[in-house]
This record gives C-alpha cells, structure tokens and sequence, in this order.
C-alpha cells in the first residue's frame, strides 16, 4: 500500500517512526521547504541551499536501525563556530554542494541510512511563506509569521515553485495521503501552495486523512478548535478529507499550565462541528504518548500509526 505523509518538524517525523514499522506499507514522506529557523535557516542564507532539517528529522526516523549513524545525524554543536548546527545538516548541505542537487543529496543519505521509504522535499527551489494577517499586515519568513502572532488570514508563497515531478507521482499513486501532524500553515499548508501538489491531491483516490494537532500553537493557532483546524486545511486543499484523527487524552493541569504560559493550550474536541459541518468521519482515540507526559506532549507513533493502518483496511 503506498502511503504518501505530507508536512515538516517534529511531527511528521513521530508518524514515520510508527509508519516504519508495518511491512504492507510504501512510505514517501513529502518534506516543506520554507524553514527558515535555526540551523536550516542559517545554511539556506548562507549557502543557498533549501533547509535541510525536516529533511535530516525525517531520514532518521525511517532509519531501520537507528544505530549510531543516525543519532551522529541528529548530534547538534554545542559551542564554537558550528554552534546550533546539527551534523546532519551539514552533510546535506555538503552533499547538495557536491552534487549539484538537494534531492540527489538526499538519496544518497537515504542508501547510507538504509532508511524504509523516501522522503521527498516538496520542491528543490526557494521560497518563503507570506502570511496575512487579521489586522492586514503582511509577514514574510516563518519565523515572523509565529513571532508576529494574532488570526491568520491567508498564507501564499512570496514566488511560485514547482513541485519536484516525484512527489507529483508519489501523490498520484497514493493509496493513503496524510497530512500532519504538524504546525498547520508552516509545515503543512505551507506544501499545498507549491505549483502542482493541490491538483495531484485532487486527482489522487487516496483515503486521505488529517492528524489533527495535540495542542494550539502560539502565533499561528492560538484558539483554533479541531474543526478550525480541518477547515483552513480543506479551504487550501479545495477538497474535504476523509477522516480525522483526534486525541481524547487531556494531559494534566499541571502540564496544560506550563504550555498555557507559553500561549498554548489543548485542543478543543468539538466532534459535534466536525460532523455536522465537515464531510469528514472523527476518529476520537487516545494517541498522546503519556511517557511524554511531564515534559512535552507528542503523538504516540505507534498508536498513530495502529489507527491508521485500520484506516487503510476499510
């Protein structure tokens, strides 16, 4: 069964883990490339290349055995001039350099690694994300857009790319799209508004399912119930999705305290909207990983990926 995952950052990397480990699936992971934070960020200005972080997050977490070659990848300088850099990057980096192409880099890592699957940026050219927001400013770059903060209301590209010719055929063939989870416009949407992917969506007669967020972002969700979420994914998809997943397992107030310090807060369930307003089906399911529980809250990937393999067998 081929299954295409579509987003960016940490999230989509927690889905692979669990994705990895079903022998039925085909997994190509399609990776946004408008990061501009941190080490990606420094490379894409300094080098001209396209971030390379997602990229690196998500070659890892197919890795069949994450040895000691994947976690050098994931190591990060703590100090001197590559401080904030992560090993990874900079063989990616090195590699486009080398090759003269950021997906040929990622081949070449993805032989080496031995990783199940392929992951995909969703372009090989540069772009930033443009957001608009409530009060009419204008933001270019995603890390303004989360500092800026407030009610987004639209987002586009500041110049039109294409869409590598492979993700347009890993999406066409697709037996199951997911999108998520993941940061809703700067890791998800963010890849619909490149040239050619919403149309292959749209041809595409795969089950395609949303993995809703855990919990609101700050600068970007703030207050967002999962119907809001599902919404501004189908307005830029120009499509409904099939099913939703949602978490039911509410982390303590204790925890819910520290995130709502940093303006972020849980998720409102609002089922009742989604089937009402949404040709969607909820899947409400306990998918938070508890071990996480005291530090950060995160999927659980093999509970995700246990649901969504029964998705795939209807």
């Amino acid at each position: 069964m081929n299954v295409v995952a579509v987003g960016g950052g940490t999230g989509l990397s927690t889905l692979l883990k669990g994705l990895k480990n079903i022998d039925s699936f085909e997994i190509t992971a399609v990776v946004s490339v408008t990061d501009e934070g941190g080490s990606s960020g420094k490379l894409r200005k300094e080098l001209n290349v396209p971030p390379p972080g997602d990229v690196r997050n998500n070659i890892v977490a197919l890795a069949k055995d994450e040895d000691l070659l994947a976690k050098l990848m994931s190591y990060r300088f703590n100090e001197g001039s590559l401080k904030g850099h992560s090993l990874g990057n900079l063989i990616i980096a090195a590699l486009t350099k080398i090759e003269g192409s950021f997906s040929e880099a990622i081949r070449i890592l993805e032989r080496v690694l031995a990783i199940k699957g392929r992951v995909l940026p969703v372009s090989e050219d540069h772009a930033r994300l443009v957001a608009k927001f409530e009060d009419g400013e204008e933001v270019i770059g995603e890390t303004n857009i989360v500092r800026k903060g407030g009610k987004i209301v639209e987002v586009r590209l500041d110049r039109p790319i294409d869409a590598l010719p492979e993700v347009l055929e890993a999406i066409e063939r697709a037996d199951i799209i997911i999108f998520g989870p993941g940061s809703l416009y700067t890791s998800i949407i963010t890849n619909v508004l490149v040239n050619g992917v919403k149309d292959a969506i749209k041809r595409s007669r795969a089950k395609k399912i949303y993995v809703c967020n855990l919990m609101t972002q700050p600068g970007e969700t703030t207050g967002y119930r999962v119907s809001d979420h599902v919404k501004e994914l189908e307005r830029y998809l120009e499509q409904n999705v099939d099913f939703v997943l949602v978490n039911t397992r509410k982390p303590s107030e204790e925890v819910l305290e520290r995130y709502r310090k940093e303006g972020s807060d849980f998720v409102e369930i609002d089922a009742e909207n989604i089937q009402n307003t949404i040709l969607a089906e909820p899947f409400l399911v306990e998918i938070v990983d508890p071990s996480d529980g005291q530090r950060k809250i995160r999927h659980d990937s093999v509970k995700l990926a246990d649901v969504i393999e029964r998705i795939s067998r209807w």
